[in-house]
C-alpha cells in the first residue's frame, strides 16, 4: 500500500485523445450543443490536434498533464450483436441502409470525454491507500454503453500496480445504477494530497420520489452514486449526496459538470446547479477540513442559456504553487458578452483564489457538447504512484510529438455521415489504434488486438 504524503500528490488531468471517427450524429439527448450540431461535418485531425494542443500548452504551464487513447470505433463487434452478418464492409453497408442510428452510434467518438471514463478516489481518501476506480456504465445511451469494457480495460493497463491501484466492476447496466462517472462527482479538500470530502450530484432516486425534469432525462441516480462511494470505502463523513436542479436539466445541463467545477477548496457553481443549495453547502462545510470557498454566480449575471452555450461552467480550475488558481475556459466564453464580463468583473475580481483565466479553442469537441472539463479525468497521484504507472502516458514535448506526428499519419480532415460505412475507414482506424498502443506502450486493449 502507497505510504502518501501529502505535499508531494499532485492532480494529474488525464485527456481524452479525440478519435479517428469523431462525427456530429446528434446522438445525446438533453446535450443541447449535440443536437444543435448533429449532421455537420466533422474534422477529426483538428479535434484530436486541438485536444492535444491544450493538454501541451497545460503542460508547458507547469501542470501534470495525461492522455487516455479513444476507443475502437467503428464497433463493429456490437452491430453483429444487433443481428447483422457478413464481412465487415457488409455488415457496414447493411446497417447503413437498415439502421442509420445504430452505425451513428457504433462509430462515435464520445470517449475523448473522459470526465465520464469512471470516478476515482485518491489514496489519501481510501483505508487501503490505494487509489480507487470504478468505471462508468454510461447506460443512458447506447452510444456510451459501449465504452465500459474498453474504458476498464485501459484504466487497469495504466494503473496496473495492485500495490497503489485498485480497480471495481461496473455498476449494473440498469436505469436505477445509471451512473455517468466523474462529470456528476467533485472531490473538495484544501491540499491535493490532503483528505477531502467527496461531492456526488445525481439527477434522479431510481427507488425514490423527488422532484424529476420533465424535458430530458437525469443521468445519474442517487443510487449510483451511493454504490459508487461504497466500493471506494467512503464514509457517511466523506461523502455529500446532492441533487441537481431538474431546472438545470432541462435547460441542457445533463452533467454536474456543466453547471458547476470544484478545485481544492473552491467550488464555482451556478445559482441553478443544485436543488438544495443550501443544503448542500451547509453539509460540505460541515465535513470539510478546510474552509469553503464556493464562487456563486447568480442567474441574473449569467442566464441559463449562456451558461449552457458557453460552458463557462465546464472549465478546469488548475491550483498553482502559490496557491492562486488558473480558470481554463472554452472561446465560446469570449463570444457570450455576459459571461466574459462575470469572469472579469466577478469571478476573477471576487474574494477567491481564482487570479487568472486562460482560453482554448476546443471547438470540435465544443459543437459535441465537451468543453475543456469534459476531456480530462482527474487522478491525484503521489510521486510514488505516478512512478507505478504503467505505459508512456504523462505528458511530455516527445510524447506530445510522437502523437501530433501519429494524427497527421492517420487521422482524416473531413468526416460526413455517409463516410461512416466506408469499410477503408474502419481499416484504417484498426491500424492507426494498433500503432498508437505501442507509441503509449500500454499492450492490447482493444477487441481486435486480443481476438488476434
Amino acid at each position: 500500500m502507497s505510504n502518501v504524503s501529502s505535499s508531494s500528490v499532485r492532480e494529474v488531468n488525464f485527456d481524452g485523445l479525440v478519435g479517428p471517427t469523431h462525427n456530429y450524429s446528434g446522438l445525446a439527448h438533453g446535450n443541447v450543443a449535440s443536437m444543435s450540431h448533429g449532421g455537420l461535418v466533422s474534422n477529426p485531425k483538428e479535434g484530436a490536434l486541438q485536444g492535444l494542443l491544450k493538454m501541451k500548452s497545460l503542460m508547458d504551464a507547469g501542470y501534470a498533464q495525461g492522455v487516455l487513447p479513444p476507443q475502437q470505433r467503428p464497433d463493429v463487434g456490437a452491430l453483429r450483436g444487433l443481428g447483422f452478418s457478413g464481412s465487415n464492409s457488409e455488415v457496414l453497408a447493411r446497417a447503413a441502409k437498415e439502421a442509420p442510428q445504430l452505425l451513428r452510434a457504433v462509430c462515435s467518438a464520445s470517449s475523448m470525454w473522459t470526465a465520464n471514463a469512471g470516478t476515482v478516489t485518491p489514496s489519501v481518501d481510501a483505508s487501503d491507500r490505494r487509489v480507487h476506480f470504478t468505471p462508468a456504465n454510461l447506460q443512458s445511451s447506447f452510444h456510451r454503453y459501449l465504452e465500459p469494457q474498453t474504458t476498464g480495460r485501459v484504466l487497469q493497463a495504466i494503473f496496473h500496480d495492485e500495490q497503489h491501484f485498485a480497480h471495481h466492476p461496473v455498476l449494473p447496466a440498469t436505469p436505477a445504477f445509471s451512473d455517468e462517472g466523474a462529470a456528476n462527482h467533485t472531490r473538495l479538500c484544501g491540499e491535493h494530497g490532503e483528505p477531502g470530502v467527496h461531492l456526488f450530484v445525481y439527477g434522479r432516486q431510481a427507488f425514490g420520489v423527488e422532484r424529476e425534469p420533465k424535458r430530458f432525462p437525469a443521468r445519474q441516480t442517487l443510487e449510483a452514486s451511493q454504490a459508487v462511494a461504497r466500493q471506494h470505502g467512503l464514509t457517511e463523513a466523506q461523502t455529500v449526496f446532492a441533487q441537481q436542479h431538474p431546472d438545470a436539466i432541462d435547460a441542457g445541463v445533463f452533467h454536474n459538470d456543466v453547471i458547476a467545477v470544484g478545485n481544492g477548496p473552491v467550488l464555482l457553481y451556478h445559482e441553478m446547479a443544485f436543488l438544495d443549495e443550501t443544503r448542500t453547502l451547509d453539509e460540505l462545510r460541515a465535513k470539510m477540513s478546510t474552509p469553503l470557498i464556493p464562487v456563486r454566480v447568480p442567474l441574473d449575471a449569467v442566464s441559463m442559456e449562456d451558461a449552457v452555450a458557453s460552458y463557462l461552467f465546464n472549465s478546469q480550475l488548475l491550483s498553482n504553487p502559490d496557491g492562486t488558481m488558473t480558470l481554463v475556459v472554452p472561446s465560446e466564453c469570449q463570444e457570450r458578452e455576459a459571461v466574459w464580463r462575470t469572469i472579469q468583473d466577478f469571478i476573477l475580481a471576487g474574494n477567491n483564489p481564482v487570479g487568472e483565466v486562460v482560453v482554448k479553442d476546443v471547438k470540435q469537441s465544443m459543437r459535441n457538447g465537451g468543453g475543456p472539463a469534459c476531456l480530462r479525468l482527474r487522478v491525484a497521484l503521489s510521486e510514488a504512484e505516478q512512478a507505478a504507472l504503467t505505459g508512456r502516458v504523462l505528458m511530455n514535448n516527445a510524447l506530445y510529438d510522437d502523437l501530433t506526428a501519429w494524427v497527421n499519419r492517420h487521422y482524416r480532415d473531413r468526416l460526413a455521415a455517409e463516410d461512416l460505412a466506408d469499410p477503408q475507414l474502419a481499416k484504417e482506424v484498426l491500424v492507426a489504434l494498433d500503432e498508437l498502443t505501442h507509441v503509449l506502450k500500454i499492450g492490447s486493449v482493444y477487441p481486435f488486438q486480443l481476438s488476434q
